[in-house]
């Protein structure tokens, strides 16, 4: 890998729940805004509009892919320069295993600063994730472990 890629971000979540509801929390607004924003809307086919608005920023950009066992879709925040609406892709995988389901979540296209912001983010806002789809398995961000 050359360029952003070398900064491309991966991490992996197992979730004790189906695919199909793992999955739905990337498609669904009220789905995605539940752990990951405040307000979405999202069109999701190959080519329909993904815009998710967290925190001050407003992510813009469009879905790729969706398929049963994988999501893919750009990434990109409204009037940034560095990190312009789609200028980044997101690309997440959904595996079922014997314990649930695996997410892995592959974010390329970040350099410098914006790869480093999204490394420390993703990891929190995918325990998040599970902590809402498997509590008993994912503490709330933030909580101490549990004994």
């Amino acid at each position: 890998m050359t360029g952003a890629d070398e900064d491309a971000i991966t991490d992996t979540i197992l979730i004790r729940a189906s695919v199909e509801r793992v999955r739905a929390y990337f498609t669904d607004p009220e789905l995605l805004t539940a752990w990951l924003g405040q307000r979405a809307v999202l069109e999701p086919a190959a080519g329909g509009r993904f815009a998710v608005d967290v925190g001050a920023a407003q992510i813009r950009g469009e879905y790729v892919e969706v398929a049963p066992d994988r999501v893919v879709f750009t990434w990109g925040m409204a009037g940034s320069a560095e990190l312009p609406p789609g200028s980044s892709t997101v690309e997440v995988t959904f595996a079922q295993t014997g314990e649930g389901t695996r997410v892995t979540l592959v974010h390329t296209g970040l350099a410098g600063e914006q790869a480093r912001r999204h490394r420390a983010g993703w990891p929190e806002f995918l325990r998040l994730l599970g902590h809402l789809l498997d509590p008993r398995t994912h503490p709330a961000p933030g909580a101490p472990p549990a004994c």
